[in-house]
C-alpha cells in the first residue's frame, strides 16, 4: 500500500535550523504536511489535540529530552501506536537500546539526507 503522503508529520526539535533542514529534506520525498514543535512539551500538546500520522523527534533537547518524549507517547492510548523516528548526533549502544525498549519505531543517525530519512520512513509506515 502507497504510503499516503498528505499525512500530518511532526518534527520536534529545539534547533530552528534543523527543523528547516527535516522540513526541507521532507518536502524533497513529498511530504508537505509538516507541523513544528521545538520542545517535547510542545510538541505532546499538538499531538493531542492533533492527527499525526508520524512523528521525527531530535534525541538531544531541553528540558524534555526525546526519549522521555517517546515514553510519553508511548504511555497514552491515545498516541500508543503512532510512528516515531528519533534523531540522533550519535549511534551509542545504550541509547538505541534505551530507544528500542522505549518503544522507538526508527531511528536515524545525523547527519542524513533524504534519500535515508525516505527509506527509514518507508521501513516505520510498513512499505519497505
Amino acid at each position: 500500500m502507497p504510503i499516503d503522503k498528505s499525512m500530518q508529520v511532526l518534527i520536534v526539535d529545539d534547533y530552528k535550523t534543523m527543523l528547516r533542514i527535516i522540513r526541507n529534506l521532507l518536502k524533497q520525498i513529498d511530504f508537505n504536511n509538516v507541523e513544528e514543535a521545538s520542545d517535547g512539551a510542545e510538541a505532546l500538546g499538538k499531538l493531542r489535540t492533533g492527527s499525526f500520522g508520524l512523528v521525527i523527534s531530535d534525541w538531544n533537547m531541553q528540558p524534555m529530552t526525546g526519549l522521555q518524549l517517546l515514553q510519553e507517547v508511548r504511555a497514552d492510548t491515545k498516541l500508543k501506536t503512532t510512528p516515531f523516528i528519533m534523531i540522533t548526533a550519535e549511534s551509542k549502544t545504550e541509547n538505541v537500546v534505551a530507544a528500542k525498549q522505549a518503544g522507538v519505531s526508527n531511528y536515524i543517525v545525523k547527519p542524513f539526507n533524504a534519500e535515508t530519512l525516505r527509506e527509514k520512513i518507508e521501513k516505520v509506515l510498513g512499505n519497505a
